[in-house]
Order: structure tokens, then sequence, then C-alpha cells
């Protein structure tokens, strides 16, 4: 008679047991998510950006066929639009101050006369050009690698010496002057680069 009681006293421990492990307060258990991570670069945005320029030659300014300075500085402006979060078009543009060498000659051959002068002016020189830049923001941060190109038109250089022959009595075609210069003269310009770009907050 004694047994039955140790019999029914082991299994209502077994459940005790079992149901201590769920930890149950009769509230129920919320999971929290983590907070996602901040997004600095969007599908879709418009960005402007300024800047100043500095353009330098290859050679010396008398040997330079465009420029005709060895140096200049301006500005600029960049306007970019993403229609997608990796991929935008823009258009840019620039604007420098040059001090372009004027050459003029005087040679009268039959004389010995080589006689050279050269004065400088101010004249502005820019460019305006269509870009496509691929940019690939690295998720949760401020960076985002990027590479661009670009083409258009540089506008306001590449006179060049007009030289004339004069003659004189008896002597014939011996003199060469330069009687002026040639309007500017705008060319084609492309462009290719790349870098990172890192927002703030």
């Amino acid at each position: 008679m004694k047994k039955l009681p140790l019999c029914l006293l082991g299994p209502a421990l077994f459940a005790s047991i079992g149901f201590a492990g769920v930890g149950y307060s009769g509230k129920e258990l919320k999971q929290v998510a983590p907070p996602p991570c901040p997004e600095w670069y969007a599908d879709r945005e418009f960005n402007v950006s300024l800047w100043g320029t500095y353009v330098f030659t290859g050679t010396n300014w008398i040997d330079d066929r465009y420029i005709e300075a060895d140096h200049a500085w301006g500005g600029g402006i960049d306007l970019k639009y993403f229609f997608m979060r990796y991929i935008g078009v823009g258009i840019e543009g620039w604007v420098v101050d040059a001090r372009q060498a004027r050459q003029h000659i005087f040679v009268d051959f039959s004389d010995g006369i080589f006689a050279r002068s050269i004065h400088r002016e101010g004249n502005a020189i820019g460019a305006v050009l269509g870009t496509l830049t691929l940019r690939y923001p690295i998720s949760c941060t401020r960076f985002a690698p990027y590479i661009f190109g670009g083409a258009g038109g540089i506008f306001g250089a590449g006179q060049k010496q007009i030289n004339e022959r004069f003659t004189e009595p008896g002597e014939g075609f011996d003199i060469v002057a330069t009687t002026g210069h040639t309007d500017a003269e705008t060319r084609a310009i492309g462009q290719v680069g790349g870098g990172m770009e890192i927002r703030s907050a």
C-alpha cells in the first residue's frame, strides 16, 4: 500500500522538471529586430558640386596649340542626377582665366632684321561636358567608390598667328609680319576618372 504514492510521486516530479525549463511567466515574449543600418546613398538623388580648377599645359606656352598659356585658374560646377543608386547622369562645366601670350614677328630678309614682340591678354577658356557616373555605395558605410566618363567641347582658345608676306620695291617678297590672330575655336574634349565619395552626417 505504501508503494502507490511513490509511483505517483515519480511522474509528478518529472513533469515539474519538464515545465521548469520553459520559464513561462504568463506574458507574451516579443522578439526585437535589430535596427536597420543607416543608408547614406539613395536610389534617386540630385547632387550639386562646386570646385576650383587649375589648368596647366604639358609644354611651354609658345609650343602649346590651344591654351597658349603656361597655366590658368578658375572654377566649375557639376549637376548630377542618380536615377538608380548605382548610375547617374549629369552635366558639368568649368571656366578659367588664362593670360594668353600673343606673339608678333617682323622679318626683313634683305636687311637682316628679325624682331619679335610678345604681349599677354586675359581670356576666358571653358568647357561643357555630359557625364556618366557608376558608383558602388558600400552598405552601412559612408563610402562609395565611383568611376566616371564624359564628353563635350572646350572653347575660348586656339587662336592662331596670322603672318603675311610683303614686298619692298626692287626686293620682292622679303618681309614677313604678323597682322593678327584668328578667332577662338571650339574643340572636342573627353575625360575619364574615378575616386571615393565620403559623406558626412
